[in-house]
């Protein structure tokens, strides 16, 4: 019996057999381990280090450059690589109410953060004078560039990104927080000091929570950018 052979349209290339979806299934853990390593990675190596952001005008473009471009690859990579939309990073639109609660939550971590600093601080003998007093050394615009780049940068990647790509890889939200936290609180040791870990620490678990609250990542930034304005830009 005579079988007959598809027959490829004029003009079309044989471009070879087409990925089944069990096969990007499971590429995707292999990718987001990737993803995981530049957001968790990243903030983790000594870049205090490398480039003093203090140092000078041109200290401060690097180090700020090195940041916003770990920021720019991991945006890219979501879109490019892994193909999901940046609504997966808890990018969403904006509610009235979700402005308020950012508001709110920005007013209970700095009356925290001012116990901590205040009060629990001197009880326990520890002291950051040395390093708050070189940023607010800085000038205003200074600081500025600093609160905005720390709101965006730390709540992509250590909310946005980490949280929930952590959560899909294991099943567990608790366990993608918690995660979240640690590494958080541990990055800021570097460049700021043993001390600065109650600080990261708090801060770290309300943001957290914050995140798994709303979901979205514009609330988070806010209330970041709020904080971290209150600290800074206000001496």
């Amino acid at each position: 019996m005579q079988t007959t052979q598809p027959v490829t349209p004029l003009g079309a290339r044989d471009v070879g057999p087409v990925p089944s979806r069990g096969t990007a299934e499971r590429r995707r853990p292999a990718l987001t381990w990737l993803g995981l390593l530049v957001a968790l990675g990243f903030p983790s190596l000594p870049i205090a280090k490398w480039v003093d952001e203090f140092a000078g005008v041109g200290n401060l473009v690097g180090y700020e450059l090195l940041w916003w471009a770990a920021v720019g690859f991991l945006l890219a990579y979501v879109r490019l690589v892994e193909r999901r939309p940046l609504s997966s990073l808890g990018f969403r639109a904006l509610t009235r109410i979700d402005i308020v609660v950012a508001a709110a939550a920005a007013v209970a971590i700095v009356v925290g953060l001012a116990t901590i600093y205040f009060v629990l601080f001197p009880w326990l003998g520890i002291s950051e004078d040395s390093r708050i007093g070189v940023l607010l050394a800085t000038p205003l615009w200074w600081r500025l560039i600093s609160v905005v780049r720390a709101a965006v940068a730390e709540e992509v990647l250590f909310r946005g990104y980490a949280i929930e790509r952590l959560a899909g890889l294991t099943g567990s939200r608790g366990i993608a927080a918690t995660v979240s936290c640690v590494v958080f609180a541990a990055a800021h040791v570097g460049p700021w000091g043993w001390g600065h870990l109650l600080i990261a620490g708090f801060g770290g678990v309300m943001l957290t929570a914050l995140y798994m609250w709303r979901r979205n990542l514009w609330v988070n930034i806010i209330a970041h950018a709020i904080v971290d304005g209150v600290a800074v830009l206000s001496g």
